[in-house]
């Protein structure tokens, strides 16, 4: 049968019922359909929208009686709509393109290039992108993908929507750094599995805060061994990229990272990572007392005026674990080398007005809106 109304009066239709209906005992699947039709319905109209264009008039208009015959009509005759479908975050949608007889060339939407029978939208690459790099495999991506409605999704296409992942890491590891002033520098390494159980991976990771107080990341590389020359390989490509030396380098004690920064930036300020500090204090420590020293310990250099405030502080706390008889005695507080004495760093934006203070180079234990 020859369909006399557009697949859009079908949709509105639906809808219509919809909301007759109200969201009944099932709210959440009821938006959820209802999500979906109104995104097919956004995507019907502004193809039937382009095809109106194409012909030069809107469904159901007539031309004039001296206008009519074939010979006027050299944009085409309308011919039915063939399906498509649309891949989107919200599920796999059926849209209806407009097909055109008696004229030169078929009807190709914008939306559909030529010999495309399925959409992918934006957001639906986003999502899987997000998958790989949350760790799930091509066979978890497709599986999680058809439990969700969102249509069939070979691994052929997963590994095509994640080329682009893998371009823009690209993309990043390249862009230059000559713009980039850094106040601080951060340095540490993070191991991740790579299966659930299974063997873990060494990723080194190099981030900052600029003089305007900003966070910016500026590399992330694999270094399984976290070795003299995993670091040394890091910080030469930063200085091959642009990056000048900054004020303050924030790392942990590993003697390899350490050896690195002293190659790479001889003239740069070192400071031992306050959150490392106080994970070697905390092991000395029996668990009944940890959260207590972990506040002391953050009090005092969050409350510390300058440097010799801070080292006071932190001398006071662990002369009264001393005290409280836990040998042997912890190194909590910074060295008196002139590398390891920015303790108390503040924040550039912050520095003047007594802000927080950036004390570690750990980035997965506070968030960017409270950084130690």
């Amino acid at each position: 049968m020859r369909r006399t109304v557009p697949p859009s009066a079908e949709i509105e239709e639906q809808i219509d019922r919809l909301l007759a209906v109200g969201v009944g005992e099932n709210p959440r699947e009821s938006l959820s359909e209802l999500a979906k039709l109104g995104a097919r319905l956004i995507i019907q109209r502004a193809v039937e929208d382009e095809f109106d264009a194409r012909l030069g008039r809107a469904r159901y208009e007539r031309r004039p009686d001296y206008q009519r015959g074939l010979r006027n009509y050299g944009s085409g005759l309308r011919n039915g709509f063939r399906p498509r479908r649309v891949q989107t975050a919200e599920g796999e949608l059926e849209v209806g393109i407009p097909q055109v007889r008696e004229a030169a060339e078929p009807f190709v939407s914008k939306l559909f290039s030529r010999g495309t029978k399925l959409l992918r939208t934006e957001p639906l690459k986003a999502m899987v992108v997000g998958a790989f790099v949350r760790g799930l495999s091509m066979r978890d991506v497709e599986s999680l993908c058809d439990q969700a409605g969102l249509g069939k999704l070979s691994k052929s296409t997963a590994s095509r929507i994640c080329s682009e992942l893998r371009e823009r890491f690209e993309q990043f590891k390249r862009r230059d750094l000559y713009e980039v002033r850094l106040a601080a520098l951060f340095l540490d390494a993070v191991f991740l599995c790579v299966r659930p159980n299974g063997p873990k991976e060494g990723v080194l990771v190099a981030w900052g805060f600029t003089e305007q107080g900003e966070r910016v990341l500026l590399s992330v590389m694999l270094g399984m061994r976290e070795s003299h020359e995993d670091w040394l390989a890091l910080g030469r490509d930063l200085i091959a990229r642009g990056l000048g030396a900054p004020l303050l380098i924030v790392a942990d004690g590993a003697p390899g990272l350490i050896k690195a920064v002293e190659q790479c930036w001889p003239a740069s300020d070192r400071q031992h990572c306050a959150v490392h500090r106080l994970r070697n204090l905390l092991a000395k420590l029996p668990e009944r007392e940890r959260e207590h020293v972990r506040q002391a310990y953050w009090q005092a250099l969050d409350d510390a005026t300058g440097e010799r405030h801070a080292k006071q502080r932190l001398r006071a706390l662990v002369d009264q674990l001393d005290k409280s008889g836990y040998p042997p005695r912890p190194n909590a507080w910074p060295t008196t080398s002139p590398r390891s004495s920015c303790t108390c760093a503040t924040r550039p934006d912050t520095a003047a007005g007594g802000g927080r203070r950036t004390c570690s180079n750990d980035h997965s234990a506070r968030s960017s809106a409270a950084p130690r």
